[in-house]
């Protein structure tokens, strides 16, 4: 069901890209950001306070995003879309497979998201812009994680972002700057289940800067504070560096080194990570 319900979502965001691209050109290019691994806009591994594609106020926005991370003992492949309204509100879809290569097995699982702005502007106000943001994560495949010591196959996040863009800051150089404090009881983003042992309530902190190289090229570091539930295996904070390529509002292409620390078990997981996305 959830796989359906999914694809259902994908296919109305497909036919709104038909029907909306003409008007969703008001915001400057980048600032819609790009897509992250859960769907939403944001950096690689961090969601942002920024909303989906380049529709401002009383204009529709949306997004595409094919996402493929490769470190040592595993494939992660992410895919999925954003609907946004208004620069205001912005509804995620992702369905995300992890290729547990030592066990020749996959993991999957769908997330769907919200975020709403709440106050500030990314350019133009004194204040950052700041936005509450909900993710709900279903784990279809579950075996591994209730081997570990996994509570729940299902949960949901809740995270408030604050974003910056700084004039000319960085020698120079605009700089773009997020900071966002999340509740999860994901494990491993969710593909390792949820809870564990004693199931405490986890707060974690998240961090993002990119540099404005020119207006097509972006440099930047993500770090991400993992919650860290589960007793029989360690959950290492994320880390990227990554460079973003914006030719024009409709694409944007994202390369990254990621470093994600030890992942059920097997140690020191690092690779490279790509993703492509289409914005209308």
């Amino acid at each position: 069901m959830a796989t359906d319900n999914l694809r259902q979502a994908l296919l109305i965001i497909a036919l709104v890209f038909t029907g909306l691209s003409a008007i969703a050109d008001s915001k400057i290019l980048a600032t819609g950001g790009v897509s992250g691994i859960e769907g939403g806009s944001g950096g690689g591994v961090n969601p942002w306070a920024l909303i989906s594609g380049y529709g401002s106020s009383g204009e529709w926005g949306a997004t595409a995003f094919s996402t493929h991370v490769r470190i040592d003992d595993f494939q992660l492949w992410s895919r999925g879309g954003a609907l946004a309204y208004g620069d205001r509100v912005e509804l995620s879809f992702a369905r995300q497979t992890l290729k547990v290569r030592p066990l020749d097995t996959s993991i999957r699982q769908d997330i769907v998201g919200l975020k709403i702005r709440l106050i500030g502007e990314l350019l133009y106000s004194r204040a950052p812009q700041i936005s509450l943001g909900v993710q709900h994560k279903t784990l279809e495949d579950n075996a591994i994680a209730r081997a570990l010591g996994a509570s729940d196959d299902s949960g949901t996040d809740y995270f408030l972002a604050a974003s910056k863009l700084w004039f000319a800051a960085a020698a120079g150089r605009n700089l773009l700057t997020n900071i966002s404090i999340r509740h999860s009881r994901a494990n491993q983003n969710g593909l390792l289940g949820f809870g564990g042992p004693g199931d405490p309530s986890r707060w974690t902190a998240e961090m993002s800067a990119a540099v404005f190289i020119n207006d097509h090229w972006l440099v930047g570091a993500d770090y991400r504070q993992k919650s860290g539930q589960l007793s029989s295996v360690d959950e290492d904070d994320w880390s990227d560096i990554f460079v973003s390529y914006l030719p024009n509002k409709r694409l944007a292409f994202v390369a990254a080194w990621a470093e994600l620390g030890d992942i059920a078990g097997l140690q020191d997981q690092s690779g490279f990570y790509l993703s492509a996305q289409v914005s209308l």
